[in-house]
């Protein structure tokens, strides 16, 4: 039978004559723990660096996808911050289409350097030689070909898990999404079989040849991303920042004029100052006109924006389904 016990000044005593009394706290540590409060910011962090060390604890061969992109920054410093004074304990991969910012993969080699942290390319030019993935007749963009090149590449390193920095606030087919995204053994995803995630209790078993994609970033907005670049102070690439750029208008969009995206005969080039919100090819990424050249400006212009940073991207525009057909064969 527990003993009873009874509160009183100056301490807490109980009655059993095995136990001694226990001194109350001293006041500092009084002070500090009635004032302890996680902002929004540090609640998401928790959430993200808990996701990752249950990669970790739970997967024999994870990656990170790293693009060089404002969220996949944000993931990396979570890593750093989940794991170090260690080794970061799983490789960066990386596809590359070929039709990527030169600002973008410039970026990525030297933040993977800076970091000492092991860097997988796998490129969509070397699986269209190798046969892996198969470009349709006139086909310029090669986001659908980024699929079959990653799925080869986990299929080459034996990845059981790859993290991703996916946010639910960018698009519909991103929303059905949950932390944990199980791929069968064709890499496919089924958003009607989900597993539930009750009390962030993650359920990461996978058969040989299936896999699973985690976004530790789904709670976050473009907002909170900024934010947090902001409080961390990371370097991004310079293209998120305004720059003058010839661009030309097709399809209510700025593109950028380049060697894969030429003028067509009546177009007119414009040059303008731009920047990008949200980075893919070079030839479907729209460019916003603004003047923002410092984090400051960019969370106060996204503040006022009335249109997702995705709605600049010629890839989501082909239907109303476009990720989310992706997203079942495979997609990111």
């Amino acid at each position: 039978m527990r003993p009873a016990c009874r509160l009183g000044p100056p301490q807490l005593r109980c009655l059993s004559p095995f136990s001694q009394p226990i001194s109350p706290l001293p006041p500092h540590w009084r002070l500090t723990m009635s004032n302890y409060h996680l902002d929004h910011l540090q609640h998401l962090e928790t959430e993200a660096i808990h996701i990752l060390r249950e990669v970790a604890g739970e997967f024999e061969r994870p990656a990170l996808l790293f693009s060089g992109g404002k969220d996949s920054i944000c993931l990396l410093r979570l890593a750093e911050k989940a794991f170090r004074p260690s080794e970061l304990p799983l490789p960066l991969l990386n596809v590359d289409t070929g039709h990527h910012f030169p600002e973008l993969n410039e970026f990525r080699d030297r933040r993977a350097a800076e970091l000492g942290a092991k860097l997988i390319v796998r490129t969509v030019e070397d699986a269209i030689a190798r046969g892996i993935a198969t470009p349709a007749p006139g086909e310029i963009s090669r986001n659908r070909l980024q699929i079959p090149t990653l799925l080869a590449a986990i299929e080459e390193f034996r990845f059981d898990c790859c993290i991703g920095g996916a946010r639910r606030d960018e698009e519909k087919a991103r929303a059905k999404e949950r932390f944990f995204s199980f791929r069968d053994s064709f890499g496919q995803w089924d958003p009607k079989n989900q597993r539930p995630e009750i009390w962030h209790l993650y359920n990461g078993r996978v058969n040989p040849g299936e896999n699973m994609r985690v976004f530790p970033l789904s709670n976050w907005t473009e907002m909170d991303v900024w934010e947090y670049i902001r409080r961390e102070n990371l370097d991004v690439p310079s293209i998120y920042f305004s720059h003058s750029r010839a661009c030309v208008r097709r399809q209510g969009q700025w593109l950028p004029v380049n060697h894969l995206v030429p003028p067509r005969p009546q177009e007119e080039v414009k040059s303008l100052v731009v920047r990008v919100r949200t980075i893919g090819d070079i030839i479907s990424t729209g460019l916003v006109e603004s003047p923002a050249d410092s984090v400051d400006d960019i969370i106060a212009e996204i503040a006022a924006a009335r249109v997702t940073e995705r709605g600049s991207r010629a890839d989501d525009r082909s239907s109303e389904a476009a990720m989310e057909d992706r997203k079942k064969a495979g997609y990111f």
